[in-house]
């Protein structure tokens, strides 16, 4: 097994580690950390297939800004030290069932699935031309989606914030 392969797995197993603690910790700060730290795993990835712009994204969008607005949002909502309910068993149950049938899914499309250009268009799918329709504006862009999914993301943030900043009534201390 060469080098990229030990760093890939390794990296691949502090990904796997990071997400399951960030699903199961009970201490909601420390589980945005715990995303922190899966989404810098995706970058590293990135950076191994020379995918460099997607990397350095990874990192801006996702790790940089994303999360730092979830970990702003948990200080100013809730007290740190505060503990998340323990799930129900039946929860437990039901979620991992489903975890287990959309990871069996994406297995089978993934290997199932030809990842070639479609000869009806002639459109040879590599990065430059995903990086163009993704960020194009002109006809089959995607730009204007992106911006109103950010505001749509906004809003909502602004409005949990709102939500979970709302006095509580004087008689439930």
């Amino acid at each position: 097994m060469g080098t990229s392969a030990i760093i890939f797995y390794t990296i691949a197993t502090i990904m796997i580690v990071f997400s399951l603690l960030a699903v199961t910790s009970r201490k909601i700060l420390r589980a945005a950390v715990y995303l922190l730290f899966a989404l810098g795993g995706t970058a590293a990835v990135y950076f191994m297939v020379n995918y460099f712009f997607l990397a350095a994204v990874q990192l801006i969008v996702y790790a940089g800004g994303i999360v730092v607005l979830i970990i702003f949002s948990i200080l100013l909502t809730s007290h740190i030290e505060e503990k998340m309910q323990k799930p129900d068993s039946w929860k437990i149950i039901l979620t991992s069932i489903l975890g287990l049938g959309g990871t069996t899914l994406c297995l089978y499309v993934i290997t199932n699935h030809l990842f070639a250009s479609q000869p009806s268009t002639g459109v040879e799918a590599t990065m430059t031309t995903i990086g163009e329709k993704l960020l194009g504006y002109r006809e089959g862009g995607y730009v204007l989606p992106f911006e109103v999914i950010s505001i749509l993301l906004l809003a909502a943030m602004i409005g949990a914030i709102v939500v979970a900043k709302r006095n509580k009534p004087e008689g439930n201390g």
